[in-house]
């Protein structure tokens, strides 16, 4: 009942960061309130026992791509309070989209049917958690995790650098 109750905060607050993220016009309040639907994503992932998804959800949605979304609107100086023509033609479109998606998931809750036996989620198997997954990533694949952060780190200077000189013209 407990589980029920908080994944009924988590749903409502998903959903609400979710319009709220897609309805401010102020990027950065946008960015705030996606960092509010990641962690509440996560929450969701540990109610799950999924807990290398939610630390996955955290590190790198909420620690890597919202800091290179700010970082985008920062760089790029975007106007706060711009209004596009463009995005308001697409509102009836968008609208059309997201009732028949929220109706195919009313459907498969009245259905009831999720994954694992009689809805319920089926358990992980031992040995397959986040420690032996840690040892293993860092034992066996440490110099492709290695190149790979390397590479994300002189993509992310080539971004400023780049940034920095067409914000100097």
């Amino acid at each position: 009942m407990i589980n029920q109750l908080v994944f009924a905060y988590f749903a409502v607050v998903i959903l609400f960061s979710a319009i709220m993220t897609i309805s401010r016009r102020n990027p950065i309040h946008s960015v705030l309130f996606m960092l509010l639907l990641f962690f509440h994503i996560a929450g969701v992932f540990v109610l799950l026992n999924a807990e290398f998804l939610a630390a996955v959800q955290l590190i790198v949605y909420a620690g890597a791509i919202l800091i290179l979304y700010l970082f985008v609107v920062m760089l790029l100086q975007v106007d706060r309070e711009t209004k596009s023509s463009r995005a308001n033609r697409f509102w009836p479109w968008l609208t059309a989209f997201g009732v028949i998606i929220a109706t195919e998931i009313a459907l498969l809750v009245l259905r009831g049917s999720f994954p694992g036996e009689n809805g319920v989620m089926m358990r992980t198997m031992p040995g397959t958690g986040v420690k032996e997954l840690g040892i293993e990533l860092y034992s066996k694949y440490l110099v492709p995790f290695e190149i790979a952060s390397v590479l994300l780190l002189v993509g992310l200077i080539g971004a400023v650098l780049l940034a920095k000189k067409d914000a100097k013209e």
